[in-house]
């Protein structure tokens, strides 16, 4: 079987993949490419090729893609469109030169099926999806991942399990359409499966130059998402709706703070987009490829909160 690459490989969904692949393929296969090499001491030891390699270091990626023919690219972890979009290219030109002869592409599933959004955070996913699409010297595959079932604290201003407010401030009602939440190592399981179908036999992979979008099966409003929270940590919990003005104006410890710049105001146009139905989009590909349903949303918030 040819070398499957995941740059980065260390991350939360990254290790995810990882961790699905090595159950698919002997890990003599995968080289792992990661900021921190030795967060990866165990696939090593099991015989994966292990690189250091970072985003913001591009001449770190100049060898780093040698020897991979399908790369998993995992984006570079923040909701900045034009740093993104600048590491995003470099990565693609540099496994272009290596010689990779498809990558996997980790989008996110605002925009839905279409190539517009509302979302700030989505800025720089359309424009490298774009790019891919002009390199006439590789396949893509667009792997628009649906929305974290663990990133809940970012779309309900931080609900912190722990220490549990009553009231959550954004700038949304928690009307309208919601979210189709999805476990993230369900989304690692289902993109391990798609990359090695890809390998395994390319002529009848069908998302070849194309996008898939992996989503959960139900949309759950935010004001049904924060009713499951409260139940997860046994408080009642609502929703205030504030303007964007008052939401930028909260205390978010630099949690939308990249690179010295203060993105709160940006990251509202989420609530923009959720608004208009981004996330609200439902695709049966996760089903198809994990063959069963992905886990409800209100289980994964059991187990994540452990009540």
């Amino acid at each position: 079987m040819s070398k499957i690459g995941v740059f980065p490989a260390s991350g939360g969904l990254g290790t995810s993949i990882v961790n699905h692949l090595r159950s698919l393929v002997p890990a003599t296969d995968l080289i792992l490419i990661a900021r921190s090499p030795a967060k990866l001491s165990d696939e090593k030891e099991a015989g994966a090729t292990i690189r250091q390699a970072d985003y913001d270091d591009p001449a770190t990626l100049d060898n780093a893609f040698d020897g991979i023919q399908t790369l998993m690219l995992i984006s570079y972890a923040s909701f900045e469109i034009d740093h993104r979009v600048k590491a995003h290219r470099i990565a693609i030109d540099k496994a272009i030169k290596s010689g990779v002869k498809h990558i996997f592409y980790s989008s996110l599933a605002f925009a839905g099926l279409t190539n517009k959004s509302l979302a700030h955070v989505m800025g720089a996913h359309l424009a490298t999806e774009e790019y891919l699409s002009t390199k006439s010297e590789i396949s893509y595959t667009i792997v628009r991942e649906g929305i974290y079932t663990e990133s809940f604290p970012i779309y309900t201003a931080w609900f912190d399990p722990q220490n549990p407010v009553d009231e959550i401030t954004i700038p949304h009602s928690g009307d309208g359409p919601g979210v189709a939440w999805v476990k993230r190592d369900e989304l690692g399981e289902a993109t391990a499966k798609l990359i090695v179908s890809y390998v395994k036999d390319s002529s009848a992979f069908g998302y070849v130059n194309k996008m898939v979008l992996l989503s959960g099966q139900r949309v759950i409003s935010l004001a049904e998402t924060v009713q499951i929270l409260g139940r997860a940590v046994g408080k009642d919990v609502k929703i205030r709706e504030i303007s964007v003005d008052e939401y930028a104006k909260l205390p978010h410890d630099g949690k939308h703070t990249y690179h010295g710049v203060d993105l709160s105001r940006e990251w509202a146009t989420a609530w923009e987009a959720i608004k208009d139905g981004e996330i609200a989009v439902v695709s049966p590909a996760i089903v198809e490829i994990l063959g069963r349903e992905p886990e409800q949303y209100e289980d994964s918030i059991r187990d994540l909160i452990g009540s």
